[in-house]
């Protein structure tokens, strides 16, 4: 499965099964929080609701229906939610138009 669908805090954007998680919330506009895009800091750690991840090895705490985006690739539709509110970034619908 290619394409699919990732629903974060309520809001649902389009993914794929190829890249992770973290670049996916990006291009479609969300900013998670992230320090260090290797599984180190926990810092994009996010509770999994529904659907599967394949998720590198990570050095940072995760617990049980944990994710973190930065080193997860979705394996289906997903459904997953931050602690926190995720800010949105205005220029990514116009990086996308121009790509």
């Amino acid at each position: 499965m290619s394409q699919l669908t990732i629903k974060v805090n309520g809001q649902t954007v389009h993914g794929n099964s190829r890249e992770p998680l973290l670049n996916q919330l990006e291009k479609a506009g969300l900013q998670p929080e992230f320090q260090c895009r290797n599984g180190m800091c926990g810092a994009c750690r996010c509770k999994l609701k529904a659907g599967a991840v394949n998720q590198d090895d990570v050095m940072a705490f995760v617990a049980p229906n944990e994710v973190l985006a930065c080193c997860s690739v979705p394996k289906s539709n997903l459904e997953i939610e931050f602690d926190y509110l995720l800010a949105e970034n205005p220029l990514a619908d116009q990086q996308a138009a121009n790509s």
